[in-house]
């Protein structure tokens, strides 16, 4: 599955983290999101330095389907700019990019 991606989100908590992962996986923007909890993220926001506590999404989804995805993250997201990444697998084990792909509405 040359088309399979894997975006990365940060979510200021773990209820909006579990609230956008869950929304991902119903609406079949995505196959699986893992939750990362005790991300520190360090950047530059309007001319200061900031340091917060967040929780990082691992999305994995295709290209097909980012459009949407990144349609939901920001309509849902309580960030002004949420980060969204996305990058292609290069390679991966055959059954889990099948899976992946059938996964995927």
């Amino acid at each position: 599955m040359p088309d399979a991606l894997v975006c990365y989100c940060t979510c200021p908590d773990e209820a909006v983290a579990r609230r956008l992962a869950e929304g991902l996986v119903n609406e079949g923007h995505a196959a699986c999101v893992n939750l990362v909890p005790g991300v520190t993220s360090v950047y530059r926001w309007q001319g200061k330095v900031e340091a917060e506590p967040e929780v990082l999404l691992i999305i994995k989804t295709d290209t097909a389907h980012y459009p949407a995805l990144e349609a939901s993250v920001r309509a849902t997201h309580p960030y002004e700019l949420p980060e969204l990444l996305a990058v292609p697998v290069a390679t991966g084990s055959g059954p889990y990019l099948a899976w992946l792909h059938d996964s995927l509405a």
